[in-house]
């Protein structure tokens, strides 16, 4: 039985920082593709970052490029996102994501969070 708890969201002025974590339970992560996606109000959930199972490559959306990093510790069964210069568009529920059987960084991703909200103010 594999959970996925998201922690570390909050609300953070405009070009601020906030730290993200993954907690996984119930199968090691070291063996899974890892990823995090965030849905506005009204909105699609979107892609916002994934990482592979060694940690040595790391995809990004455009729209986070540059500020976000996704990195983890699969000794911790953890997975981070470290968001910084935030905007008020990041706004947003932010799930972590976990696959043992879809390919990076696309998935499909079979296991979600429950979701850790950011808010970013103007």
């Amino acid at each position: 039985q594999v959970q996925l708890v998201e922690s570390g969201g909050g609300l953070v002025q405009a070009g601020g920082s906030l730290r993200l974590s993954c907690a996984a339970s119930g199968r090691t992560t070291s063996t899974a593709v890892m990823g995090w996606f965030r849905q506005a109000p009204g909105q699609e959930r979107t892609f916002v970052t994934a990482i592979s199972w060694s940690g040595a490559r790391t995809y990004y959306a455009d729209s986070v490029k540059g500020r976000f990093t996704i990195y983890r510790d699969n000794a911790k069964n953890t997975v981070y996102l470290q968001m910084n210069s935030l905007k008020p568009e990041d706004t947003a529920l932010y799930y972590c994501a976990a696959t043992w059987s879809g390919a990076y960084p696309s998935g499909p991703y079979d296991y979600w969070g429950r979701g850790t909200q950011v808010t970013v103010s103007s």
